[in-house]
C-alpha cells in the first residue's frame, strides 16, 4: 500500500482526512466529466477543511490518494480498470492489475490506512427480484463490509434500483446503526425519500460526530451509515425515475444480466434515457455527501 505525503502528514498532525472510491470515476460516469468530478469531489472535501484520500488500485499496487496524473489515468476514455470489491483486492494485487475501488473495498482499505469517514453515492444493497422471480438472491458485498468494518459511510440511501427495504432489514440484522442526516425518511439516492424511516436523526455534522465517536468506542465494531438525501434542487422526478426503473428491470430479465452487472445496466439506462439527468442528479448527491463527510471528520478529530 502507498498512501500520498499529503494524507500521511494530515494524519500525523491531527487533521481529518476523508477517503473516496474510484469506481464511481472509472464505471459511473462517462469520459471527460469524470474527470471534472474527481477534481470538483476533491475540491469540495478540502473546502470543507480536510484532505481527499481517493482510493485505486494501480500496477497491483493499492494508492491511498491519488496525484494529478493517476486520477488522469483512472478517468482516461481507454482505461480498463477492473471493479474491485473486497474479495477481488489480493487477486488485483497478485497479477498486477489495475482496478478501481468500490464501497466495500474502498472501505477497508480506508480503515487499513486509518481514515474513518468515507463519503459516497449510494450504498449497494439488496436487488430487487427479476420479473418472474419470487425473491433475489443477489446482496451487494457493501453491506457485510460495513458490518465489520468501522468506517462511517455518508452516502444517499442506497440506490432506488434497489430493494431498499431489505436492505434496510440487513443492516439491522448487521447491528450498522442508520443516521438520517436532517431527514426522518430513508433517501433512495436519486430521490430524496423512500417510504421507510430511519431509526435514528442527526442535524449537524457535530451531532453526527458525537454519533460516530461514541459507536466507535461503545458500539459492537461495526460500521456506521449517515444517511443523506440528495439535494432538492436535484432531486429527479418521480413519474420520470419510476418509469426509467420499470424499463431498467425489464432490460435486465430480456438481457439475464446477473450478479454484479446488474446495477451498471440499471444506471446506465437511467443515464442515457434520461437525458443528462441522472448524471446530473449524481454528481450532485456525490459532492453533497463528501462534503457533510469532510465536515464530520473535522468535528472528529476535535472529539
Amino acid at each position: 500500500m502507498r498512501v500520498a505525503e499529503e494524507v500521511l502528514a494530515a494524519q500525523a498532525d491531527g487533521r481529518a482526512v476523508v477517503a473516496l472510491e474510484s469506481t464511481i470515476l472509472a464505471h459511473g460516469l462517462p469520459p471527460g466529466r469524470n474527470r471534472k468530478v474527481a477534481t470538483a469531489i476533491e475540491d469540495a472535501v478540502r473546502a470543507a477543511g480536510a484532505v481527499p484520500a481517493t482510493i485505486a488500485v494501480l500496477d497491483g499496487q493499492i494508492r491511498v490518494g491519488l496525484t494529478a496524473a493517476e486520477l488522469d489515468r483512472v478517468c482516461a476514455p481507454d482505461a480498463e480498470l477492473a471493479k474491485l470489491s473486497a474479495r477481488d483486492l489480493g487477486p488485483a494485487i497478485a497479477l498486477n492489475r489495475d482496478g478501481a475501488t468500490t464501497i466495500a473495498s474502498t472501505s477497508v482499505i480506508a480503515y487499513a490506512s486509518g481514515i474513518p469517514v468515507f463519503g459516497t453515492g449510494g450504498l449497494g444493497g439488496v436487488h430487487l427480484p427479476a420479473p418472474g422471480e419470487v425473491k433475489a438472491w443477489d446482496v451487494s458485498a457493501d453491506l457485510e463490509v460495513l458490518a465489520t468494518t468501522p468506517v462511517t459511510v455518508v452516502c444517499s440511501g442506497v440506490k432506488s434500483v434497489l430493494d431498499i427495504g431489505a436492505t434496510i432489514e440487513v443492516l439491522e440484522t448487521r447491528s450498522v446503526p442508520v443516521i438520517g442526516y436532517r431527514t426522518n425518511s430513508f433517501p433512495a439516492f436519486y430521490r430524496r425519500e423512500s417510504r421507510f424511516p430511519v431509526p435514528w436523526r442527526v442535524d449537524t455534522p457535530e451531532e453526527a460526530a458525537a454519533v460516530v465517536a461514541a459507536h466507535r468506542t461503545q458500539g459492537p465494531g461495526s460500521g456506521l451509515l449517515l444517511a443523506n438525501p440528495i439535494p432538492t434542487a436535484n432531486e429527479m422526478d418521480r413519474a420520470l425515475h419510476d418509469r426509467l426503473l420499470a424499463e431498467g428491470m425489464a432490460k435486465v430479465a430480456s438481457e439475464d444480466v446477473r450478479g454484479g452487472d446488474v446495477t451498471p445496466v440499471l444506471l446506465e439506462h437511467f443515464h442515457t434515457a434520461s437525458d443528462g439527468v441522472s448524471l446530473d442528479a449524481n454528481e450532485a448527491l456525490v459532492l453533497s455527501n463528501v462534503a457533510l463527510a469532510a465536515e464530520v471528520a473535522v468535528v472528529l478529530t476535535r472529539l
